[in-house]
C-alpha cells in the first residue's frame, strides 16, 4: 500500500509515519503545504524521511490560500458563533486537497492525515477528500489508534524519532490568518490565557501610549491598501497582525461549539483577521441597502457554519458565494480605524458609491427630505399595533 500523508512535522503526524509502516505495511509519502506557518520547512522534511517516509513534497499555497480562501471570508465576513475567523477552518479543504493531489500523482491507495476523533478537522480533511478522490482510503491513525499524548511520546522515544520532547505546553495551529492555541492550563475556562502564549498580542497594558490610525481600502469587498499605499491582500495581513498585535489588539477567547457536539474553550489570536473583518462589515453599512444586510446576515451565518463543519466544496457554499459575491460590487471605498491598548473602533469610512446622502440625512438647513411627509408614514407604519391595542381595550369592556 502506498499512503500520502498529511505532515505537519508535529508529533501527532510523525508517530503516524511508523505506525503506517508498521500496521499496513504501507510506503510512505509525506506532503507538507505551506499556509503561512511559521515552520523551518527544511528540518520538516529531515524529520519526515528520518522517522521513514519515502518520499516528502512541500507545496507552498499561501497565495491559494489567501485568494481562495481568506479573500471569500472577509466578503462574507466570516466569523464562526460571531467570534471565530475560521483560520484553521479554511485551511484544512485546502490542504486536503494538495495532498489529494500528490496521491493521484504518485498513484497512490490512499490518504491519510494526524486529526483525533474528538475535533472538528477530521470532518473538514474526510469530507474533502471524499469529493476530490472517492476511491482513496482514508486513514486516520491517531483516531484509530486513541492514543494519550504521552503514550504518543513513549512509542516516538521507542522508535528513536527526532522530535524536540520539550516543546511548548501549548498546542498551536497557526497560518496567516489565524493562530489556534490549545491544551495546558487553557483548558480551564476560568484561567487567563497567558501572554506568552501569543507571537504578535502584546499585553495591553504595555501596548504604545498613542492611537495607532489605520486606512484600510477595499475594491468590490476586498482590502487592496493600507494608509494610502496600494498593497496585496497577502501583505496586508501580514502587517495588519503586526499593527494590530502591538496595540495588544486581536485575542479571541470563548467558548465553542464543535461540530461533534463537544463545547471547548478556544483561544486565537488573529488581529489582521478581526481587524479587516470589522472594517469591511463597516463599509457594507454605507454600500448596501438595510433589505441586502439583513438577509447578508442570514447568509454569512450559514456561511461560517459550513466552513466549520467541514462543507467547503458542497454546492450550498457555491450557491452562497455566488450571492455574496453579488453583493460586493459597491463595496469600495476606504475605512478608518483607531487602535489604543487593546481596542480598535471604526471612526471613519468613505465609499465610491455610498448610499448615504448628507443633504437627506442632515438636520441643519438645506435638508432635502421633506418632514412633512413622515406623518402620513408614521400613522400608517404603527396601523396594525394601534388596532391591535384597540381590540384588547373593546376586549376588557365586553
Amino acid at each position: 500500500m502506498k499512503v500520502a500523508l498529511a505532515y505537519s512535522g508535529g508529533l501527532d503526524t510523525t508517530v503516524s509515519i511508523p505506525w503506517l509502516k508498521e500496521k499496513y505495511g504501507a510506503d510512505v509519502i509525506t506532503v507538507t503545504v505551506d499556509v503561512g506557518q511559521s515552520e523551518d520547512f527544511r528540518e520538516v522534511e529531515e524529520r519526515a524521511l528520518s522517522a521513514g517516509a519515502s518520499k516528502h513534497f512541500f507545496i507552498d499555497a499561501k497565495d491559494e490560500f489567501v485568494r481562495h480562501y481568506i479573500e471569500p471570508c472577509i466578503k462574507a465576513n466570516g466569523l464562526y458563533e460571531d467570534e471565530y475567523p475560521l483560520g484553521t477552518a479554511l485551511a484544512r479543504p485546502l490542504i486536503a486537497s494538495k495532498v489529494v493531489e500528490v496521491a493521484l500523482r504518485e498513484g497512490c491507495d490512499a490518504v491519510a492525515h494526524g486529526c483525533t476523533g474528538k475535533g472538528n478537522d477530521q470532518l473538514r480533511f474526510d469530507t474533502t477528500i471524499s469529493v476530490l478522490a472517492p476511491d482513496l482510503k482514508i486513514i486516520a491513525p491517531i483516531r484509530e489508534w486513541d492514543l494519550s499524548r504521552d503514550e504518543e511520546i513513549e512509542y516516538a522515544k521507542s522508535r528513536g524519532l527526532k522530535l524536540d520532547y520539550r516543546q511548548s505546553r501549548f498546542s498551536i495551529d497557526e497560518n496567516l490568518w489565524s493562530r489556534s492555541i490549545e491544551a495546558a492550563e487553557l483548558e480551564d475556562p476560568w484561567a487567563k490565557p497567558p501572554y506568552e502564549a501569543f507571537k504578535y498580542v502584546v499585553d495591553p497594558v504595555g501596548a504604545p501610549d498613542r492611537v495607532e490610525v489605520l486606512d484600510i481600502d477595499f475594491e468590490r469587498g476586498v482590502p487592496v491598501g493600507l494608509n494610502g499605499s496600494d498593497m496585496s491582500l497577502r501583505e496586508l495581513v501580514q502587517e495588519l497582525n503586526v499593527l494590530g498585535g502591538k496595540s495588544g489588539f486581536g485575542v479571541i477567547d470563548h467558548i465553542e461549539d464543535r461540530a461533534v457536539g463537544i463545547k471547548s474553550r478556544e483561544v486565537y489570536e488573529a488581529p489582521a483577521a478581526l481587524l479587516l473583518i470589522k472594517a469591511h462589515k463597516d463599509l457594507e453599512k454605507i454600500t448596501l441597502n438595510s433589505k441586502t444586510l439583513s438577509f447578508k446576515a442570514l447568509v454569512e451565518r450559514v456561511w461560517s457554519q459550513m466552513v466549520y463543519q467541514g462543507f467547503w466544496l458542497d454546492p450550498l457554499m457555491e450557491a452562497l458565494n455566488a450571492f455574496i459575491d453579488k453583493t460586493q460590487e459597491n463595496v469600495t471605498g476606504r475605512v478608518r480605524l483607531e487602535l489604543y491598548k487593546g481596542s480598535a473602533r471604526v471612526v471613519g469610512r468613505v465609499a465610491e458609491n455610498p448610499l448615504y446622502s448628507h443633504e437627506i440625512a442632515t438636520y441643519a438647513r438645506g435638508s432635502v427630505f421633506q418632514q412633512k411627509a413622515g406623518e402620513g408614514f408614521s400613522k400608517i407604519w404603527g396601523l396594525d399595533t394601534v388596532i391591535s391595542a384597540r381590540r384588547r381595550r373593546k376586549g376588557k369592556t365586553v
